[in-house]
Order: structure tokens, then C-alpha cells, then sequence
């Protein structure tokens, strides 16, 4: 059974930083695209970032770009989100996901996320 596990969501204040991790076991991503997606209240889930299967192509959202950094931890079949500079709307559960087929040289469309994890909750306050 595929399982991917989020870790590091919390409760922080404007303009400070959050590291969330999620980590993937009963299967190996290291040829699969992995990343991030985001949902607010009343929102639709939405894309944040994803990393190619060497990490060394990435893709951002415009509002993620310059202030979130996607890594990859391949030998611990993992991914990693930096967010700095957080803002009140950065609030949101975020999902980390793994592709079934894409590999991450192009860009992955959503319906390639075949895996995802349970989410981890992040709240930015004012």
C-alpha cells in the first residue's frame, strides 16, 4: 500500500517560515514527479509546486515563485516544501502527491498524481 505522510504544517506568524515534508513508502518515487497542492477554506485544491524525479526540474505557482523552494530527498524517497515570507493566505491545507507515470521533465497536469497524502494543515496569522 502506497502511503505518503506529510509532517511540518503548524501555526505561524506573517513573514515567517515553514518546512513541510512528506515522506513515501510501499512504493519508490524516484522516477515520478512528486509536489505540492494547496487547499483554503472554501476553495478549491490548487497546484504549489512539483520537482521532477532528480529534483533538478522544478515548477512553481506564480504566487509560490521566489518564495517557496521544492527539494527532493531521493534516498529517502521524500519532498520537501521551504515557504518563506508566509502570508495569511498561504493558510491552507497542503497535500504532497506523487505521480503514477510522469517523471517530472514536462510539466505533470494534475490528473498525473496518482498518490496523495492526508495533508498537513498551515495557518498564517497577522
Amino acid at each position: 500500500q502506497v502511503q505518503l505522510v506529510e509532517s511540518g504544517g503548524g501555526s505561524v506568524q506573517v513573514g515567517d517560515s515553514l518546512r513541510v515534508s512528506c515522506a513515501a513508502s510501499g512504493r519508490s518515487f524516484s522516477t515520478n514527479a512528486m509536489g505540492w497542492f494547496r487547499q483554503a477554506p472554501g476553495k478549491e485544491r490548487e497546484f504549489v509546486a512539483a520537482a521532477g524525479w532528480s529534483g533538478e526540474t522544478t515548477y512553481y505557482a506564480d504566487f509560490a515563485k521566489g518564495r517557496f523552494t521544492i527539494s527532493r530527498e531521493r534516498a529517502k524517497n521524500a519532498v520537501v516544501l521551504q515557504m518563506n515570507n508566509l502570508k495569511p493566505e498561504d493558510t491552507a491545507v497542503y497535500y504532497c502527491a506523487g505521480t503514477g507515470e510522469c517523471s517530472g521533465s514536462y510539466y505533470c497536469p494534475v490528473y498525473e498524481y496518482k498518490y496523495w497524502g492526508q495533508g498537513t494543515q498551515v495557518t498564517v496569522s497577522s
